[in-house]
């Protein structure tokens, strides 16, 4: 392969979404009808620009990650950080949350600055353009299962450390993450990376989530384990011998559907478009998610009421939410958070009548739960995203 691949100027920036002058035409309507009032009970959300229910959001751990690998090559955060439209301060907070396209504009942002779409975690260089030329290997695939030996092949050509290998039998097909170093584990971040490029295709080439059964992992369990075991699963393992994923059997025989017309929209809006759509959303804290989104916030049941809708007693809901690491309060803090984002930059309406869709009682005390999620406050939120 050419040292540098050159691509026509739509697929060079392949993780932005630029604004069509209908949509920014459509903006400046909205902003301005008059703002409603506040009622005294909210509707039902809606969830903003067409996102499906599993829009969420990205652990500031996982940006921290990103610009460390900008960083290593003399790359300074400001200018990531300002790229993307995260504020510095943002990542103070213990608990930072980022929207996933401020996180797909950091994925771009590092990859055009390092001119390696695999943040330099490979000896040889995934350069800028990769991926597109990846997606137009896989498209032309009949199935998932040609699509994924076209994937391995390609990420071989593109990438000397870490090999994708799969293996199929009847009971699942394992993607294997191989190390070329055999004594030490890539870090959690590489596996990670690797992953979301070829889940993310695949699950997008075949027009479902597949399911992800199992993730065994060489390295030690990342700080950040919550967080990746939403983009992989429940069963997730480390310190182990080798490094795969399992998916289920049938993905193999699954018809490829996408067409050269819907690659344009994908590869404009990647990788944005698949870091959080494809999470596993197997898990129950996802069940109650999606239970609460059904309901204003306001309406939303406490924790004997939301087993009952599950079919589960109060103590087993507990005891299986404590396997996944969350309780009730968390999963219901977190969707609050998580809406409160969607609002403040997807809508026109004012912090009080946000604070009172989602449940507060006074704008002050969602004042104060909006700074300890990201560090700022919602007004300097909002206008740090109008500005990027």
């Amino acid at each position: 392969m050419p040292e540098t691949i050159k691509l026509p100027e739509r697929f060079r920036h392949l993780v932005t979404t630029p604004t069509s002058k209908n949509a920014r035409g459509s903006e400046r309507q909205t902003e301005r009808r008059p703002r409603p009032a506040v009622t005294p009970t909210p509707t039902v959300p809606k969830t903003p620009r067409g996102q499906g229910n599993e829009r969420g959001t990205i652990a500031g751990v996982l940006v921290e990650e990103a610009l460390r690998y900008a960083e290593r090559r003399g790359v300074a955060r400001i200018a990531m950080l300002a790229l993307a439209g995260i504020k510095p301060a943002t990542l103070a907070a213990p608990l930072a949350r980022v929207s996933a396209a401020q996180y797909g504009r950091l994925w771009s942002a590092v990859a055009d600055a390092l001119d390696d779409e695999f943040f330099g975690q490979d000896s040889h260089p995934m350069r800028r353009g990769s991926f597109a030329l990846l997606c137009h290997a896989a498209l032309g695939s009949r199935d998932g299962g040609q699509a994924l030996t076209r994937i391995a092949g390609f990420l071989r050509l593109v990438l000397d450390d870490l090999q994708c290998e799969i293996d199929t039998d009847t009971t699942r097909v394992r993607i294997r993450l191989a190390d070329a170093d055999t004594d030490a584990p890539r870090p959690m971040f590489a596996y990670a990376t690797a992953f979301i490029m070829i889940y993310g295709l695949l699950c997008w080439l075949v027009g479902r989530r597949i399911p992800v059964l199992a993730a065994h992992l060489r390295c030690p369990e990342p700080a950040a384990s919550d967080e990746y075991r939403l983009m992989f699963c429940d069963a997730m393992f480390f310190d182990q011998p080798a490094s795969y994923v399992d998916l289920a059997p049938d993905c193999v025989t699954l018809p490829v559907v996408q067409t050269a017309a819907t690659l344009k929209v994908f590869l404009r809006e990647a990788p944005a478009n698949f870091i959080v759509k494809y999470r596993n959303p197997d898990s129950l804290a996802a069940r109650i998610r999606r239970q609460l989104r059904q309901s204003p916030p306001v309406d939303w049941p406490d924790s004997e009421d939301i087993a009952a809708a599950l079919n589960m007693a109060g103590a087993t809901l507990r005891r299986r939410l404590k396997q996944e690491g969350a309780t009730y309060q968390s999963i219901r803090d977190a969707l609050r958070r998580d809406l409160a984002i969607a609002r403040l930059a997807d809508t026109t309406q004012t912090i009080a009548e946000i604070a009172h869709a989602l449940g507060f009682a006074e704008p002050s005390a969602f004042h104060r739960a909006f700074r300890k999620w990201t560090g700022v406050r919602p007004a300097a939120y909002r206008g740090m995203r109008a500005n990027a």
